[in-house]
């Protein structure tokens, strides 16, 4: 009976510094030093944010078109603000993002880390 409370309140311990951690996490700020970030209204906000190797964008942006150039980008897709691109995985990308470790399914905020 004693054995089996311990190893309860052992769980519910464990749970709880996870979820306390989980929320540290979440909570800090982006840091968007050294990046620059471009909005242009249209039906839907064509977003940019443009790092010294490379560039995170949202869909409007054609990935074609920096393989021509060799450019390194990545794109993500459903996005509304600077901020939604951080959390939305990585969908398409050019070579030279590849190149830089930048892969698909990766947040928007990791490739940035690489692209930075």
């Amino acid at each position: 009976m004693i054995q089996n409370t311990i190893i309860k309140r052992s769980s519910y311990l464990a749970i709880s510094l996870f979820t306390l951690m989980s929320i540290n996490l979440q909570a800090a700020p982006f840091d968007w030093d050294g990046l620059e970030k471009q909005k242009i209204d249209l039906k839907l906000p064509l977003l940019t944010v443009q790092g010294e190797k490379g560039l995170l964008a949202c869909a409007y942006v054609d990935v074609g078109t920096c393989e021509k150039t060799g450019e390194a980008c990545a794109i993500v897709s459903g996005v509304k603000t600077h901020d939604d691109m951080l959390s939305r995985p990585v969908v398409a990308l050019s070579s030279a993002a590849e190149a830089l470790g930048v892969t698909k399914g990766m947040s928007g905020a990791e490739a940035l880390a690489l692209l930075r």
